[in-house]
């Protein structure tokens, strides 16, 4: 089977909610780093056979095919095809995933996996909300209420159930979040970021600025400061401090056959050297990225101890904690740059965004294989083991 290449992968750093990149049409916004992703691996536009998108929210500007639309504003000819994917959370990995697939089966030699939400511009839960309060029903169907009768699926009520099941309080979920914050401080301020993240020019009527730099990051934060936000419920553990940030952005994958690196004179970054998906629990919902691991190392044959770097999205807290006491992994290792809860988790661009600063960090750090998993909702989770070359 052929071997499915990674030549580079980019994004835009995080926008806050109403923040610098609020301004950006979620298709101009992707449709710049598809622009830039071209300019630095020098592909032939013509030569992209697919885009495959991942969009988590698709209403408003994020409706009616948003892949297609980031082609027609991005300088791709208007005869490359795009498709948009929802796999939660992790769309835009299981976005690379599509296009290893396709890369691997040998039906296609180069496309481009990207991923885009501006939850400034489309707020998060807007598709559901908006039918609902217009009287045109609810996701729940009546076998699945018969089946779950009673249970409202939600990912706050999974993180606080995971939360408790692995032993975790309020203070540990608090520590953790603030070495996020920590860990991304550093990372900026040592340029870990430069080469990932696409500059792109922002005018307000304040002037022109360059945006080059996550807003979220917070390196005046302490632990007390972080402790004293207000749990999402009474009685909760979680909290807006310890939960992932809400965020606009982009990001962008070329992922290649062997024989386009030769017919192109591309230098590839890595491979995707093995992948699955796993569904389970749809209540606790976000434990599933344990499961889906230990079944993504099997199937590879690799322990833990082979991988050099971990990226396990920091949706909530407890995700990230739950899994290494699971799987036994070395947290030094785990969230390096730091993760969402300090970057941000721009839902449906948030799994090519992992895979940019995984596969950069491992290059950085002249390390071989790197594991990224992230809960889903509805209790899926996505594993992708990369090896650098």
């Amino acid at each position: 089977m052929s071997q499915a290449y990674i030549v580079n992968a980019l994004r835009s750093a995080g926008g806050r909610r109403n923040g610098r990149l609020a301004g950006w049409h979620p298709a101009d916004l992707c449709a710049a780093i598809i622009d830039a992703l071209i300019d630095r691996t020098g592909i032939d536009p013509s030569a992209v056979e697919d885009v495959i998108m991942g969009c988590v929210t698709q209403g408003g500007e994020q409706s009616s095919h948003i892949g297609r639309g980031v082609v027609l504003a991005s300088r791709l000819p208007e005869s490359v095809p795009a498709v948009t994917i929802d796999r939660q959370c992790g769309s835009s990995q299981q976005a690379l995933q599509f296009a290893a697939q396709a890369i691997m089966s040998g039906t296609q030699d180069v496309v481009i996996a990207a991923g885009v939400e501006s939850m400034t511009r489309v707020p998060m839960g807007s598709a559901r909300s908006l039918y609902t309060q217009a009287g045109l029903g609810k996701p729940k169907s009546p076998r699945q209420e018969a089946r779950y009768p009673g249970v409202v699926f939600s990912q706050f009520t999974g993180a606080e159930m995971l939360a408790k099941k692995y032993g975790f309080d309020r203070e540990s979920l608090d520590l953790f979040a603030l070495e996020s914050h920590r860990k991304a401080a550093a990372a900026t301020a040592r340029g870990a970021f430069t080469d990932e993240i696409v500059s792109l020019r922002i005018d307000t009527p304040d002037g022109t600025h360059i945006h080059d730099r996550d807003e979220g990051i917070r390196a005046d934060a302490t632990l007390s400061s972080i402790g004293s936000v207000r749990p999402i419920q009474e009685g909760s553990m979680i909290s807006a401090a310890n939960a992932s940030q809400i965020c606009d952005g982009a990001a962008a994958a070329l992922i290649v056959s062997e024989q386009a690196l030769r017919i192109h004179g591309l230098t590839p970054m890595g491979r995707i050297h093995s992948f699955l998906v796993t569904g389970g629990d749809p209540v606790i919902m976000l434990e599933e990225p344990i499961r889906a691991t230990q079944r993504a190392l099997d199937r590879a044959g690799m322990r833990i101890e082979d991988i050099d770097l971990y990226e396990v999205n920091e949706a909530f807290a407890p995700v990230p904690l739950a899994w290494l006491k699971a799987i036994g992994a070395d947290a030094d290792r785990l969230n390096v740059h730091g993760g969402a809860i300090a970057l941000g988790h721009p839902l449906g661009a948030t799994g090519v965004k992992l895979a940019a600063t995984l596969m950069h960090a491992l290059k950085d750090r002249n390390h071989r294989f790197g594991l990224q998993t992230m809960c889903e909702g509805g209790g899926l989770a996505n594993v992708t083991i990369f090896e650098r070359l």
